[in-house]
This record gives structure tokens, C-alpha cells and sequence, in this order.
């Protein structure tokens, strides 16, 4: 019932999805008229896959502008409450939505609780790198502020994402700051900084500028949520400016024209390569549980996307991967914090062992 488009983009996303997914089921929480009409727009070339499509009727939907509070204290028919019941439950294996994102964090932490005693999930997306590469960022907003224990959090539990789910054999992770020099940036980054060169198997690349994100030269950037937030979103609106700004450019005299013809497919992989919707869903990362978050302004596409970043999730079990490394790892940082380091630790993925 979320995002910009409603059920409309949710229900051709979930189509999408299971012409794209043969053995994948999806369960619909909403209202159901609203439901009942977007069903009722799709072809009738979709009707065969709708065996495996279930809708589940929620009288209640959260506002985007609700606060987290007020949805902790609202109605458990709401359908952001009863998806995340079901994966609570087990009845389902994963959570996607474009809800408010405030809402969803809260009410994921209350159904799913967290693991190795993280006490605040990350939100966590990739972006586009040189060589068609791309990089995770997080905190993107569920941390606005973070110390330097968090912040070690987020680049164990981005490390892990990018090696399991990604294949990459030994991410590299970089702290966000506003310099490389040691002396550059606030307290808590400067700390979070020296206690990850204490990790032996992690591969910590120190500071990182912002343009360094999209550089390739580092596969998990770490920052906290207020400044994560705010990088995904100018970056989002430059990917777009630029689309505008070369399609203008095109367009501005007949022979420039003729040369937009002659490039236009240039054109249209540069565009899907920049487009926003192709990194689609945000990983709840540190939840005993996968919920994904997408965009709200995202459309069919878009939200398709997520749905595929679920199933990539659920198919590396990826909450059972953050567990047993997370807490093999995680009593470092009080080891550390007195000058002490396990030279034992195994940072392999169990699917690796």
C-alpha cells in the first residue's frame, strides 16, 4: 500500500517477479479493493501465475507521515504489521515494502528482534561505481547518529553482505569522512577508524572523501544514517540531472539531433546504468529476519528489483550469516577497547567453509 504508486506498481512488480521467479509465492497485504483493482488492470497473459500470487486482506494501512511511535502503538491489522508477522512466523521468508520507512524499522525490530546483539539494524544500498562496479553504503537513515561502536557494527555487517551475497572474496571497507588524514573528522569516526585496523581479517582501507564512493576503489562505505541519507539522495538527483542534462543537450539543434540518433543507444545503456531503480532495495541489515526496503518513488520496475534483492537475501540465508560471523566478531570490540586482539577469528562465510 506504500510508496508513490501504491498497488498499482506493487501488484505488475509481483507479476513481474514471478514470471521471473518459477518457484517463488508472494502474499499481497493491503486493502482489498485496492488490491482487487490492480489485479483487475493486468493482462490476461498474467492470469496463469496467479496460482501463485495470495492476497491478504489489512483494514489498516500506516501513513507515510506516521511517526514510529504512533505505528508501535497502532493497529495490528495494519499491513505493514501483518507482513512482518508472517515472516516472524515463518509463513513467509522475507518482507519487501515501500512504506514509510520510519514505520517499517520500528515495527521490523518489534516482530523480528535483532541478532548477535546488534541494537539497531543498518539500512543498507548499493551504488554505481566506475567499471561497472558498485559499492554499499551504509547507515542510509535508521541511525541518524552513530558512535564508533555502530559504525564498526555497519562495516562488519556490510562486509559480510558484500562477501556472501556479492561473492567477493575480501571486501574492502572505507570509513565517509570529510579527509583522509588521520586528525580529519568527528570523535566517533576517528575512533570507529582505529578499532576496525584492529580486525586482522577484515580489509580496512581507512578514510574515504565522497568521491571516492563512486571511485572503485572500495566495496562498503561506512558512515552514519544522517550523512548516508543525504549522499543517496543527491546522488540519486544527479543521476537524474545528468539523464536530463545529455537528452537536452540532443535536443538542442538539428545537428546535435542527428548525433543523438547516431548515439542513441549509448544513450539508453548509459541511462539504465545511472537510473536509480536498477539498485532498487535497501537491506535491513542486522534484523533476525530480511525485510527490504524500497524506494517510494519506485515504480513497477523498481519495486521488482526489491523483490529479486529478497530472494538473493533469503537464498544466502543472510541473517544466519550476520549471526555467526557477527558474533564471533562483535566480542572483539570490547577486547580491543582494552588492548587486546583474537587472532582466531574466522571471517569465511560458512557457505565458503
Amino acid at each position: 500500500m506504500g510508496g508513490d504508486f501504491g498497488p498499482r506498481a506493487t501488484v505488475s512488480a509481483s507479476v513481474r517477479a514471478l514470471q521471473a521467479h518459477p518457484h517463488l509465492h508472494l502474499c499481497l497485504f493491503g486493502q482489498q479493493p485496492a488490491l482487487d483493482d490492480a489485479l483487475a488492470h493486468l493482462s490476461r497473459n498474467d492470469a496463469s501465475i496467479l496460482s501463485r500470487l495470495t492476497l491478504h486482506h489489512c483494514p489498516d494501512v500506516i501513513a507515510e507521515d506516521a511517526k514510529p511511535s504512533s505505528a508501535l502503538r497502532g493497529s495490528k491489522d495494519s499491513s505493514l504489521s501483518r507482513m512482518l508477522d508472517f515472516v516472524a512466523t515463518g509463513d513467509a521468508h522475507a518482507a519487501v515494502s515501500a512504506g514509510n520507512t520510519g514505520a517499517l524499522m520500528a515495527l521490523s525490530r518489534r516482530a523480528l528482534g535483532t541478532v548477535a546483539g546488534i541494537p539497531r539494524p543498518a539500512i543498507s544500498t548499493a551504488v554505481p561505481t566506475r567499471g561497472k562496479g558498485r559499492c554499499y553504503l551504509l547507515d542510509l537513515g535508521a541511525n541518524v547518529e552513530a558512535d564508533a561502536e555502530r559504525l564498526v557494527d555497519f562495516a562488519l555487517m556490510g562486509e559480510v553482505m558484500a562477501r556472501c551475497i556479492d561473492g567477493l572474496e575480501k571486501p574492502r571497507i572505507a570509513l565517509l569522512n570529510v579527509g583522509i588524514e588521520g586528525t580529519k573528522g568527528t570523535a566517533s569516526v576517528r575512533e570507529a577508524d582505529a578499532r576496525l585496523r584492529d580486525f586482522p581479517h577484515l580489509d580496512y582501507r581507512g578514510f574515504i572523501e565522497g568521491d571516492g564512493i563512486y571511485s572503485g576503489l572500495v566495496d562498503v562505505v561506512v558512515c552514519d544514517g544522517f550523512v548516508g541519507n543525504a549522499v543517496l539522495k543527491a546522488s540519486e538527483g544527479l543521476a537524474k540531472m545528468l539523464i536530463q542534462r545529455v537528452q537536452q543537450t540532443f535536443e538542442a539543434h538539428w545537428s546535435s539531433r542527428l548525433v543523438g540518433l547516431l548515439a542513441r543507444p549509448a544513450l539508453r545503456r548509459l541511462r539504465g546504468e545511472l537510473n536509480p531503480v536498477r539498485y532498487n532495495g535497501a537491506s535491513l541489515l542486522g534484523l533476525n529476519g530480511i525485510v527490504v526496503k524500497s524506494h517510494g518513488g519506485a515504480d513497477a520496475t523498481g519495486f521488482a528489483h526489491a523483490i529479486s534483492r529478497a530472494i538473493k537475501e533469503v537464498s544466502e540465508d543472510l541473517p544466519s550469516q550476520l549471526a555467526h560471523e557477527l558474533g564471533e566478531r562483535r566480542p572483539v570490540i570490547a577486547s580491543v577497547a582494552c588492548g587486546r586482539r583474537d587472532s582466531g577469528m574466522d571471517a569465511r562465510c560458512r557457505t565458503n567453509e
